[in-house]
């Protein structure tokens, strides 16, 4: 099943459940927010689970593309990326927990024909502020769903203070043999859809009260599931990655885990600016400058002479269709070589500064602060060129 028809599938699902879909996905947060980027599909819904009223009500369905930079270290496993989409649903103060865990079994075994014997589940263990999640236990073992029950794990926030709860996330088995330990004890068992009971705000003081309305707030991510009902191994694997995995090897190439970052790294920096960012030194700007510094240090280590020039139309143009943008892939290409111009520059004074006596021998913070304060470059940067 391929991740169109994934996509398609859930949102009829949930529309036939009275949910409304929301239009509109952007990377952008909405203004006044002070995060870069939206980092999953409840953040622009944040002020209507606080208790605002939804223009389109209170059951809702979306699919929203999201980043996250806290990953960037991970990306090259096989389940995480920097730009990557959200199947979201929410209920507003309508139905409960249970019910919307109910629907989610309902779609994966039924919709999307998972076996029920390859599923598990986590749920809310309880503490000293909050009871256990019985009910999410309740609908689990009526399902015959084996549940582990855990604390931290099992609790949802968005940061330390400001809405939270519990939640149950559901996990999949992704082995060669049976299923068999818990997700905690066994990483072949791999989160697919977390479903979290909306019900409290954390205070300063780490009190907790209740919101205005219980809501329930889910969110599954679309590349993941693709891979594991693909029966690949990784999320790179799956149908969105195959015109990069034809192209890229013949094109550069490079070993596995750096395959896995040009992939990731090219296609959200491509993504980033269909939704507007240009490259800059802070700022959502940083982020995509970042991104693509690695991508071609990556592509440099080996051959100075690959370029970003090489990269053919159809991957800037398969990426910004796949995510439904508007911007000309021509345009992002001239976004990218100019970047790709201004860090070469870079890699050249670098190198020049760097064969001074003063900065032969180790270097301390002190150093490090001069390079980036006096010559623009960064500590990722310098260590990178003592390493040539």
């Amino acid at each position: 099943m391929n991740t169109e028809r994934i996509v398609r599938t859930f949102v009829e699902y949930f529309e036939e459940h009275g949910h409304r879909r929301i239009s509109g996905s952007t990377l952008l947060p909405p203004p006044g927010d002070t995060v870069l980027f939206t980092t999953s599909g409840m953040h622009p819904i944040t002020p209507y689970l606080e208790g605002r009223p939804h223009p389109l009500g209170r059951r809702l369905v979306n699919v929203q593309r999201c980043l996250r930079t806290t990953d960037l270290d991970e990306v090259g496993d096989s389940t995480h990326l920097t730009v990557f989409e959200m199947l979201g649903t929410w209920s507003l103060g309508d139905y409960d927990g249970s019910r919307s865990l109910d629907w989610g079994y309902r779609l994966l075994t039924e919709g999307l024909g998972v076996d029920p014997g390859l599923l598990h589940a986590t749920v809310y263990g309880g503490d000293d502020q909050v009871g256990p999640d019985t009910d999410s236990l309740r609908l689990w073992q009526e399902r015959g769903v084996p549940v582990e029950l855990t604390v931290e794990d099992n609790w949802w926030s968005n940061g330390p203070t400001g809405p939270c709860g519990p939640d149950s996330e559901i996990f999949l088995w992704s082995g060669d043999t049976p299923p068999r330990s818990t997700p905690t004890r066994d990483d072949r068992w791999v989160e697919v859809w977390n479903h979290v009971m909306m019900r409290h705000r954390r205070l300063d003081d780490g009190r907790l009260v209740p919101l205005p309305q219980r809501n329930v707030d889910t969110g599954l991510g679309l590349e993941r599931l693709a891979s594991l009902l693909q029966g690949k191994s990784s999320v790179f694997e799956c149908d969105v990655f195959d015109p990069w995995r034809r192209v890229v090897p013949s094109l550069w190439p490079l070993d596995e885990p750096s395959l896995r970052l040009v992939h990731d790294h090219l296609r959200s920096a491509v993504v980033i600016v269909g939704d507007g960012v240009r490259p800059a030194n802070t700022g959502r700007g940083y982020v995509l400058r970042r991104l693509l510094r690695r991508v071609l240090t990556v592509l440099w280590r080996d051959d100075p002479s690959r370029g970003l020039g090489d990269l053919p139309d159809e991957l800037v143009s398969h990426t910004l269709d796949h995510f439904r943008q508007e911007e000309e892939p021509g345009r992002v290409r001239r976004v990218l070589l100019e970047e790709e111009h201004r860090f070469g520059q870079l890699m050249e004074r670098g190198r020049k500064v760097l064969a001074r006596p003063r900065f032969r021998g180790p270097l301390g913070d002190e150093d490090f602060h001069y390079l980036h304060d006096t010559h623009g470059l960064p500590r990722d940067l310098v260590v990178s060129l003592r390493q040539e």
